[in-house]
Order: structure tokens, then C-alpha cells, then sequence
């Protein structure tokens, strides 16, 4: 029976990591109570929703180069082209001061500093509040849920090894019998945790999914806030990821 204390230890293990990120997912789908928000969504709000900052960003630059305030060329390069116009708008000025007094730079360069100015992190504050978005803290818990089940699992695998070695073969069906039941729930809270939990609550909350859901896509920049680049015109997504089109 040597074998029977890597068991408890696996199934320690296993159900640490199951319940760690069972209580991340149920507190990621807790509705908030709403702070004079409504139930309608901006498109920079449906943008943060469906792919955090960084489609923020994305749809600024785009709606920037539509109105003729940056030009985006497929080179990866943005141009500023009038800083007049719009200058009400955080979100535009962010890119503005992102790119630069040179009015050029790189997109790559310029996106991850637009993604982490103030403008998009009141938006995301604002989205939190109201229940709509998942925050920063909640999303650091999913992933680290994540790590610990996918920990669990592996070593619930490594432990149910050693302990088949050490026994009679004759003896291995109860060992691996014992072993199945934590290797099995620790597989299935992962598969679910990876497909179900993790990607689709990343940002939004089951509350802002729902009015995601409700969005149409006919509106190009509607369609870009919710699914992303791959709806744009292919020279446009050149210039939003040209390190793309250098890999083909």
C-alpha cells in the first residue's frame, strides 16, 4: 500500500486546482449590480468586450484612417494626416500622442502603448462596473485556475506512474483504478476550463456576452469590434499585423 499516499496527494493536487478554478469562473459569472449604466453598448465598448485593448486600438486606428485622420499603410506604418478634427475624442488623442510630434511611426510600436493608455482603461473600469466585463483581477484568477488544474493534472499523471512501478504488475488495477478517478476530474475541469471558461470570459462577463451576442455585424466597424481584423480588407489587416503577411 505504499502507493496510497501519492493517491491523496494527486487528489489534493486535482481538487485544489478543480476548486480554484471553479470559484474563478462562478465569480467571473456573478452579476454586478449595474451603476446607472444602460443596456446598450458603444462600439469601443463592444471592442473591449470581444477582444480586451488591444481590438480597442485596433478599431481606433481603423475609424482614424476612414475619416482621413491616419493614414495606415500595409508596410505597418501609421501616418498622421490631420490632427485638427475630432480633437474631443481621449481615444484618438491616445493615438495621436502615441505616435508622436514625428506624425509617422509603427504600428506594432504604437499599439501596445495605445492599448494601455488612460482613455481604454476607463473604458474597461467603466465596463467592470456595470457588470459587463470581467476585471483585471478576475481574469489574473481564470488564468491562474487554469495553471493550477493543468499542474494538477500532470501531476496526478506523474504520480499514478511512480506508483504503478512500484507495485507487483499483478497488483497495478487498483493503483491505476485509484489513480483514474483524479486524472479524469482534473482532465475534464481543464478540458472545460480551456474551451469554456477561460477564452470566452477573458473580457467580458456572461452579462456583456449576452449583449455581444445581440450586436449585427452590418456595420464595418461593428463587425471589426466583434470579430476582429479578419473582416477588414486585406490591406488594412496588413497594416495592423504586418509581421503577417512576412511570415507567408
Amino acid at each position: 500500500m505504499v502507493w496510497v499516499p501519492l493517491l491523496l496527494v494527486a487528489f489534493v493536487a486535482a481538487g485544489a486546482g478543480c476548486v480554484r478554478v471553479c470559484r474563478a469562473s462562478i465569480a467571473a459569472a456573478r452579476p454586478h449590480e449595474a451603476r446607472g449604466g444602460t443596456d446598450e453598448l458603444t462600439v469601443c465598448e463592444a471592442a473591449y468586450l470581444a477582444g480586451g485593448p488591444l481590438r480597442v486600438t485596433d478599431l481606433t486606428l481603423v475609424s482614424m484612417h476612414r475619416a482621413r485622420r491616419l493614414l495606415l499603410a500595409r508596410t505597418g506604418w501609421a501616418t498622421v494626416v490631420d490632427t485638427a478634427g475630432g480633437g474631443g475624442d481621449e481615444l484618438e488623442c491616445a493615438v495621436l500622442g502615441a505616435i508622436g510630434p514625428g506624425g509617422q511611426s509603427p504600428v506594432p510600436a504604437v499599439r501596445p502603448v495605445i492599448a494601455a493608455a488612460e482613455p481604454v482603461r476607463l473604458l474597461a473600469d467603466g465596463l467592470v462596473e456595470r457588470g459587463l466585463a470581467v476585471s483585471e483581477e478576475g481574469r489574473r484568477e481564470l488564468a491562474a485556475g487554469v495553471r493550477a488544474v493543468r499542474a494538477g493534472f500532470l501531476l496526478t499523471l506523474v504520480l499514478g506512474t511512480v506508483a504503478a512501478l512500484l507495485v507487483p504488475e499483478g497488483e497495478r488495477a487498483p493503483v491505476l483504478a485509484g489513480f483514474a478517478l483524479p486524472l479524469i476530474g482534473s482532465g475534464l475541469c481543464l478540458l472545460i476550463g480551456l474551451i469554456d471558461v477561460y477564452p470566452y470570459t477573458r473580457w467580458a462577463s456572461p452579462a456583456g456576452q449576452r449583449l455581444l451576442a445581440g450586436l449585427s455585424p452590418a456595420d464595418p466597424l461593428t463587425a471589426l469590434a466583434t470579430r476582429g481584423p479578419a473582416v477588414l480588407e486585406p490591406e488594412l489587416r496588413a497594416a495592423l499585423k504586418p509581421w503577417e503577411r512576412s511570415r507567408k
